[in-house]
Protein backbone atom coordinates (compact mmCIF):
# COMPACT_ATOMS: atom_id res chain seq x y z
CA UNK A 1 0.00 0.00 0.00
CA UNK A 2 1.30 3.51 -0.78
CA UNK A 3 2.09 5.82 2.11
CA UNK A 4 -0.87 8.04 3.07
CA UNK A 5 -0.65 11.62 1.86
CA UNK A 6 -1.26 12.73 5.46
CA UNK A 7 -0.37 10.59 8.46
CA UNK A 8 -0.90 11.72 12.07
CA UNK A 9 0.29 9.57 14.95
CA UNK A 10 -0.13 10.09 18.69
CA UNK A 11 -0.82 13.80 18.30
CA UNK A 12 -1.19 15.80 21.48
CA UNK A 13 -1.72 19.55 21.74
CA UNK A 14 -2.58 21.93 24.56
CA UNK A 15 -3.63 25.49 25.27
CA UNK A 16 -1.44 26.34 28.23
CA UNK A 17 -1.82 23.59 30.83
CA UNK A 18 -5.03 22.24 29.27
CA UNK A 19 -4.45 19.36 26.86
CA UNK A 20 -7.03 19.33 24.07
CA UNK A 21 -5.82 16.51 21.82
CA UNK A 22 -5.01 13.23 23.52
CA UNK A 23 -3.02 11.05 21.15
CA UNK A 24 -4.89 11.40 17.85
CA UNK A 25 -4.17 8.96 15.00
CA UNK A 26 -5.54 9.79 11.54
CA UNK A 27 -4.64 9.20 7.90
CA UNK A 28 -5.78 10.73 4.62
CA UNK A 29 -4.96 8.98 1.35
CA UNK A 30 -4.32 10.85 -1.87
CA UNK A 31 -7.55 11.56 -3.75
CA UNK A 32 -9.87 11.11 -0.77
CA UNK A 33 -12.42 13.28 0.93
CA UNK A 34 -12.21 12.50 4.65
CA UNK A 35 -14.78 14.01 7.02
CA UNK A 36 -14.12 14.64 10.71
CA UNK A 37 -17.30 14.89 12.76
CA UNK A 38 -18.03 15.43 16.43
CA UNK A 39 -19.66 17.77 18.90
CA UNK A 40 -18.54 21.33 19.52
CA UNK A 41 -15.44 21.38 21.71
CA UNK A 42 -14.30 17.90 20.65
CA UNK A 43 -10.97 19.22 19.35
CA UNK A 44 -11.65 19.15 15.61
CA UNK A 45 -10.56 22.72 14.89
CA UNK A 46 -7.48 22.31 17.08
CA UNK A 47 -6.48 19.29 15.01
CA UNK A 48 -6.86 21.25 11.78
CA UNK A 49 -4.79 24.09 13.22
CA UNK A 50 -2.06 21.62 14.20
CA UNK A 51 -1.95 20.25 10.66
CA UNK A 52 -1.62 23.69 9.08
CA UNK A 53 0.95 24.83 11.66
CA UNK A 54 -1.11 27.47 13.43
CA UNK A 55 -1.33 25.50 16.69
CA UNK A 56 1.82 24.03 18.30
CA UNK A 57 2.13 20.27 18.77
CA UNK A 58 2.95 18.96 22.24
CA UNK A 59 3.95 15.47 21.07
CA UNK A 60 3.30 13.01 18.27
CA UNK A 61 3.97 13.42 14.57
CA UNK A 62 2.47 14.85 11.38
CA UNK A 63 3.77 13.54 8.07
CA UNK A 64 2.68 14.91 4.70
CA UNK A 65 3.79 13.72 1.28
CA UNK A 66 6.96 12.21 2.71
CA UNK A 67 7.84 15.25 4.85
CA UNK A 68 7.81 15.53 8.64
CA UNK A 69 5.70 18.62 9.31
CA UNK A 70 5.57 18.33 13.08
CA UNK A 71 7.84 21.33 13.76
CA UNK A 72 7.62 23.06 10.39
CA UNK A 73 6.25 26.65 10.31
CA UNK A 74 2.92 27.29 8.65
CA UNK A 75 4.39 29.00 5.57
CA UNK A 76 6.61 25.97 4.88
CA UNK A 77 3.55 23.71 4.99
CA UNK A 78 1.71 25.97 2.56
CA UNK A 79 4.66 25.78 0.17
CA UNK A 80 4.52 21.98 0.34
CA UNK A 81 0.84 21.99 -0.63
CA UNK A 82 -1.24 22.28 2.55
CA UNK A 83 -4.02 24.89 2.37
CA UNK A 84 -6.33 25.78 5.25
CA UNK A 85 -9.76 27.35 4.92
CA UNK A 86 -10.33 28.13 8.60
CA UNK A 87 -13.43 28.23 10.75
CA UNK A 88 -14.88 31.72 10.67
CA UNK A 89 -13.43 32.41 7.19
CA UNK A 90 -10.87 34.99 8.42
CA UNK A 91 -10.88 37.04 5.25
CA UNK A 92 -9.27 40.48 5.06
CA UNK A 93 -12.29 42.76 5.02
CA UNK A 94 -10.49 45.94 3.96
CA UNK A 95 -8.87 44.29 0.96
CA UNK A 96 -10.71 43.61 -2.28
CA UNK A 97 -12.00 40.18 -3.21
CA UNK A 98 -9.25 39.88 -5.85
CA UNK A 99 -6.58 40.88 -3.35
CA UNK A 100 -7.80 38.27 -0.87
CA UNK A 101 -7.58 35.62 -3.58
CA UNK A 102 -4.08 36.73 -4.56
CA UNK A 103 -2.94 36.31 -0.96
CA UNK A 104 -3.85 32.62 -1.22
CA UNK A 105 -1.01 32.22 -3.70
CA UNK A 106 1.51 34.37 -1.84
CA UNK A 107 4.14 31.61 -1.82
CA UNK A 108 3.94 31.02 -5.57
CA UNK A 109 6.26 32.61 -8.13
CA UNK A 110 4.23 31.80 -11.25
CA UNK A 111 1.27 33.63 -12.74
CA UNK A 112 -1.96 33.40 -10.75
CA UNK A 113 -4.31 34.29 -13.59
CA UNK A 114 -5.44 30.78 -14.56
CA UNK A 115 -6.21 29.88 -10.96
CA UNK A 116 -8.08 33.15 -10.44
CA UNK A 117 -10.21 32.26 -13.46
CA UNK A 118 -10.81 28.80 -12.01
CA UNK A 119 -12.06 30.28 -8.74
CA UNK A 120 -14.32 32.71 -10.61
CA UNK A 121 -15.64 29.76 -12.61
CA UNK A 122 -16.53 27.92 -9.40
CA UNK A 123 -17.97 31.03 -7.73
CA UNK A 124 -19.12 33.53 -10.43
CA UNK A 125 -20.36 36.04 -7.84
CA UNK A 126 -16.74 36.60 -6.78
CA UNK A 127 -15.87 37.78 -10.29
CA UNK A 128 -18.73 40.28 -10.15
CA UNK A 129 -17.43 41.63 -6.83
CA UNK A 130 -13.69 41.26 -7.51
CA UNK A 131 -12.89 44.95 -7.00
CA UNK A 132 -15.10 45.45 -3.93
CA UNK A 133 -13.98 45.22 -0.29
CA UNK A 134 -14.35 41.63 0.94
CA UNK A 135 -15.90 42.86 4.18
CA UNK A 136 -19.03 43.81 2.25
CA UNK A 137 -19.73 40.27 1.09
CA UNK A 138 -22.53 38.20 2.54
CA UNK A 139 -21.66 35.30 4.82
CA UNK A 140 -22.07 32.80 2.01
CA UNK A 141 -19.95 34.86 -0.34
CA UNK A 142 -17.24 35.17 2.30
CA UNK A 143 -17.20 31.39 2.64
CA UNK A 144 -16.78 31.08 -1.12
CA UNK A 145 -13.92 33.56 -0.91
CA UNK A 146 -12.22 31.61 1.89
CA UNK A 147 -12.39 28.41 -0.15
CA UNK A 148 -11.27 30.24 -3.27
CA UNK A 149 -8.30 31.70 -1.42
CA UNK A 150 -7.25 28.18 -0.41
CA UNK A 151 -7.57 26.99 -4.02
CA UNK A 152 -5.17 29.74 -5.12
CA UNK A 153 -2.32 27.96 -3.36
CA UNK A 154 -2.71 24.96 -5.70
CA UNK A 155 -2.87 22.63 -2.70
CA UNK A 156 -2.34 18.90 -2.62
CA UNK A 157 -4.32 18.83 0.63
CA UNK A 158 -7.09 21.24 1.53
CA UNK A 159 -8.28 21.58 5.12
CA UNK A 160 -11.87 22.82 5.26
CA UNK A 161 -13.14 23.82 8.69
CA UNK A 162 -16.92 24.22 8.88
CA UNK A 163 -17.46 25.29 5.24
CA UNK A 164 -21.26 25.35 5.60
CA UNK A 165 -21.45 27.23 8.91
CA UNK A 166 -24.20 29.85 8.83
CA UNK A 167 -25.14 29.22 5.20
CA UNK A 168 -28.61 28.84 3.74
CA UNK A 169 -29.38 25.29 2.55
CA UNK A 170 -29.05 26.21 -1.14
CA UNK A 171 -25.57 27.61 -0.50
CA UNK A 172 -24.61 24.53 1.53
CA UNK A 173 -25.42 22.40 -1.51
CA UNK A 174 -23.34 24.68 -3.72
CA UNK A 175 -20.32 24.58 -1.40
CA UNK A 176 -20.47 20.79 -1.06
CA UNK A 177 -20.72 20.44 -4.83
CA UNK A 178 -17.53 22.50 -5.12
CA UNK A 179 -15.84 20.26 -2.55
CA UNK A 180 -16.65 17.22 -4.68
CA UNK A 181 -15.44 18.97 -7.82
CA UNK A 182 -12.12 19.78 -6.13
CA UNK A 183 -11.59 16.08 -5.41
CA UNK A 184 -12.33 15.37 -9.07
CA UNK A 185 -9.63 17.92 -9.99
CA UNK A 186 -7.05 16.05 -7.92
CA UNK A 187 -7.24 17.85 -4.57
CA UNK A 188 -7.33 15.72 -1.41
CA UNK A 189 -9.61 17.09 1.31
CA UNK A 190 -9.96 16.81 5.08
CA UNK A 191 -13.18 18.46 6.20
CA UNK A 192 -14.62 19.38 9.57
CA UNK A 193 -18.36 19.91 9.31
CA UNK A 194 -21.17 20.26 11.86
CA UNK A 195 -23.65 18.97 9.28
CA UNK A 196 -22.50 15.40 9.78
CA UNK A 197 -24.84 13.82 7.25
CA UNK A 198 -23.84 16.27 4.51
CA UNK A 199 -20.16 15.78 5.30
CA UNK A 200 -20.30 11.99 5.34
CA UNK A 201 -22.53 11.81 2.26
CA UNK A 202 -19.74 13.20 0.05
CA UNK A 203 -16.80 11.62 1.90
CA UNK A 204 -14.90 8.42 1.23
CA UNK A 205 -14.05 7.86 4.89
CA UNK A 206 -14.83 9.50 8.20
CA UNK A 207 -13.56 9.90 11.74
CA UNK A 208 -15.56 10.67 14.86
CA UNK A 209 -13.83 12.77 17.50
CA UNK A 210 -14.97 13.03 21.11
CA UNK A 211 -13.15 14.96 23.85
CA UNK A 212 -9.89 15.14 21.95
CA UNK A 213 -9.75 11.50 20.86
CA UNK A 214 -10.77 9.55 17.77
CA UNK A 215 -13.46 7.14 18.94
CA UNK A 216 -14.65 5.68 15.64
CA UNK A 217 -13.54 5.57 12.01
CA UNK A 218 -14.37 3.78 8.80
CA UNK A 219 -15.96 4.14 5.36
CA UNK A 220 -18.36 7.08 5.34
CA UNK A 221 -21.26 4.86 4.26
CA UNK A 222 -20.70 2.62 7.28
CA UNK A 223 -20.66 5.58 9.65
CA UNK A 224 -23.90 6.93 8.21
CA UNK A 225 -25.51 3.54 8.82
CA UNK A 226 -24.09 3.12 12.34
CA UNK A 227 -26.91 3.50 14.92
CA UNK A 228 -24.56 5.27 17.35
CA UNK A 229 -23.66 7.90 14.77
CA UNK A 230 -27.23 8.27 13.60
CA UNK A 231 -28.45 8.91 17.14
CA UNK A 232 -25.62 11.22 18.20
CA UNK A 233 -25.00 13.27 15.05
CA UNK A 234 -27.60 12.60 12.37
CA UNK A 235 -30.76 13.32 14.32
CA UNK A 236 -32.11 9.81 13.82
Amino acid sequence: MPEPLLSIEGLRSAYGPIEVLHGVDLTVNEGEIVSLVGANGAGKTTLMRCISGVQPVKSGSIRFSGHDLTRQPDHARAALGVAHSPEGRQIFGDLSVAENLSLGGYHRTDDLGADMDEVYGLFPILRDKAALPAGGLSGGQQQMLAIGRAIMGRPKLMLLDEPSMGLAPVLVDQVLAVVKSLRDRGVTLLMVEQNAYAALSIADRGYVMEQGEITLSGPASDLIADPRIREAYLGA
